[in-house]
């Protein structure tokens, strides 16, 4: 993907926030889609889909691959000048009609862990933080030519269609990531190759992460909460939400792990004094 093809994606969600209907929980619409219907599996192909940390680790282990495993068979990382961070978009088979490698003539073969805009679609969601939305979050209807979805018959709120596509369960996962994209931070510094790739592996490699936790002098260098050791070393979920509590203390200088002075190199310490003053 070239940097032309991101900032087409970008104008292009930014002119659907500009010109979407802001909608509410309560908002009722039409939508079904399932194997009768003759646009079925059009929409898993030739399509940009971002992937989020819980899509990246909920597909791998759905597919019973590692992290750095599937990021290597099924991703790419765009990058162009106007990021700040890598993003992780799922990669499409290199046929003509560059269809999703997981979509079979009966539908999504990973669907109970399908990534977020599938599970999602037709509902958008733009928070609060987003530009374009005057720090008001709002619910938009995606409603494209090709899908003959909106023409059924079944009827949702759009509460009662994130409940019943499991939305839940990424909530708090999204919202502590979405601390990390939106930090002040990074409105007003770069970040070095070093810290990016630091967000790459915190953020999408949860495997690599846990062999760095574990396998380098992490544990000395760092005091964690009783029992969080024991978690981080079994439990995915937990893993992810440490990761994202190391990266605001490793890319922003946040005090969100407490650090152990004694175990420290002398240009560690220095590092780290320099950190507070910032």
């Amino acid at each position: 993907m070239t940097s032309d093809k991101i900032q087409e994606r970008k104008d292009l969600a930014d002119r659907i926030l500009a010109e979407s209907e802001r909608l509410d929980q309560n908002h009722r619409f039409p939508f079904s889609c399932h194997p009768g219907i003759s646009c079925f599996n059009l929409c898993c192909r030739d399509v940009n889909i971002v992937l989020t940390p819980l899509d990246v680790l909920s597909m791998a282990r759905r597919l019973e691959l590692t992290t750095t495993e599937f990021l290597a068979l099924h991703t790419l990382v765009p990058f162009s000048e106007q990021q700040k961070l890598p993003f992780v978009f799922l990669k499409m088979n290199e046929s003509e009609d560059k269809t999703c490698p997981f979509v079979t003539a009966e539908g999504c073969r990973i669907y109970e862990d399908r990534p977020w805009p599938c599970r999602m679609y037709p509902v958008g969601e733009a928070s609060p933080q987003d530009p374009g939305t005057q720090g008001e979050g709002f619910y938009f209807l995606l409603n494209e030519d090709h899908c003959r979805g909106h023409r059924e018959d079944r009827e949702w709120t759009i509460a009662e269609w994130l409940e019943d596509q499991g939305v839940g369960r990424y909530r708090e996962i999204g919202e502590l990531f979405k601390q990390i994209l939106l930090h002040p931070y990074l409105s007003i510094r770069e970040v070095d190759p070093a810290r990016m790739e630091m967000f790459y592996m915190a953020s999408y490699d949860l495997d690599k992460f846990r062999e760095f936790v574990f396998e380098s002098r992490f544990l000395n260098r760092f005091a964690l909460e009783p029992g969080l050791v024991e978690k981080i070393r079994t439990d995915d979920l937990e893993l992810l939400r440490f990761a994202f509590r190391w990266l605001r203390f490793a890319l922003f200088g946040e005090p969100s792990i407490e650090v152990n002075p004694d175990l420290l190199s002398e240009r560690e310490r220095e590092m780290w004094k320099n950190k507070k003053r910032t």
